[in-house]
């Protein structure tokens, strides 16, 4: 028991001096020794209303008001394509023709029936007359030289339709052939983009944007190829049905040039004043984690059993409103959304706020 006692003698000093310092420390300075806090420290901020701005957005691609596809009445060999794509073109300039040897064959039999059948009438109207022919044979032949003038005349205007001329002022957008390619009659040859009638910048907008858009309205069209210059637009057209493919709707703004040399294809950035819109659930951008189209996660601060902890909510996000976004469904307003250190959050682990986002 003795060697015992001594040996405990002797280990208690390892222990009790440094239990003693903090006790001492303590005593002197009059505080109360309390735990380091715990849990993840991490920023939160509120999930709010806000309005929506009244501004409205949307990038589009400059194009030609017009867009002719054109073609060859009739089917044939392409003898040549006289213009190549982007090249701007007059009216009445040639850009493409037919191989004209089976065309001028087929108006040179039209012709020689319809004289076939000219002579015929001819003789026909002798014999007549000298009561050799029968009126019915007569109004035949009168038949006979109708139908060959009208072939002839289809000939002749399938012959004109041999050629392609430019029906306006524009710009070839596209080529579709090229020389001795066969084609059949009314395959589309060039497409034209006729800028007499102007130039329109098409964009795509949301279900919730083209309900704030109507026919007249104005607009502000940047371009990319034109820096710090700005061009009057007005809304022309509005789709009154999405597209099966993107679910977006088309609208189309006249863009007036004002002595810019635009081409085909230009991104253009549109900015328009819509209705004002309601208030809607915000939190900020930060906040987003796995974000997928409409699709994403925050995490929330949540109490569980008297303690702060994380809670994983998925929710669906719409339009950005100035560095926050949309909530379309998921959270409510009041809740506390993490900002910075959502990305080391797990579902029910301890966090404590270190400060607001």
């Amino acid at each position: 028991m003795k060697t015992t006692s001594s040996a405990r003698a002797h280990r208690a000093p390892r222990i009790v001096p440094w239990l003693a310092a903090m006790a001492l420390a303590a005593a002197c300075s009059g505080e109360t020794v309390t735990p380091a806090p715990s849990g993840t420290p991490v920023r939160t901020a509120p999930v709010e209303q806000a309005a929506l701005r009244g501004t409205l957005r949307a990038v589009g691609m400059l194009e030609p008001a017009n867009e002719v596809r054109l073609s060859f009445k009739a089917g044939g060999v392409i003898a040549s394509i006289e213009v190549a794509q982007g090249e701007r073109v007059r009216q009445g300039q040639p850009l493409a023709s037919l191989a004209q040897q089976e065309v001028a064959a087929a108006v040179a039999q039209s012709r020689a029936l319809a004289d076939k059948a000219e002579r015929d009438l001819e003789r026909g109207e002798a014999l007549y007359a000298d009561e050799v022919a029968t009126r019915e044979q007569l109004d035949d032949l009168t038949t006979a030289r109708d139908v060959a003038r009208a072939g002839l005349r289809a000939a002749e205007f399938n012959a004109r339709f041999s050629r392609i001329e430019a029906p306006a002022d524009g710009i070839v957008l596209r080529k579709l052939a090229e020389p001795n390619e066969l084609v059949a009659a009314g395959q589309p040859v060039i497409v034209l983009g006729d800028t007499s009638g102007g130039w329109v910048v098409s964009a795509s907008l949301s279900d919730r944007d083209i309900v704030r858009v109507r026919v007249g309205d104005v607009a502000r069209v940047t371009l990319d190829a034109f820096p710090g210059r700005g061009f009057d637009a007005t809304v022309s057209e509005l789709a009154s049905a999405a597209d099966p493919l993107t679910g977006t709707y088309e609208m189309k703004l006249a863009i007036d040039p004002a002595g810019a040399r635009f081409v085909q294809g230009l991104v253009a950035k549109v900015e328009m004043a819509g209705d004002p819109g309601a208030s809607v659930t915000v939190v900020p951008v930060q906040s987003l984690l796995e974000a997928d189209g409409s699709e994403a996660v925050v995490y929330v601060v949540a109490t569980r059993d008297g303690a702060l902890v994380a809670q994983r909510v998925p929710v669906r996000i719409g339009r950005l409103v100035g560095e926050r976004v949309e909530v379309l469904e998921g959270l409510e307003g009041g809740e506390q959304v993490v900002t910075d250190g959502a990305a080391y959050l797990r579902e029910g682990q301890s966090v404590r706020i270190a400060g607001a986002g």
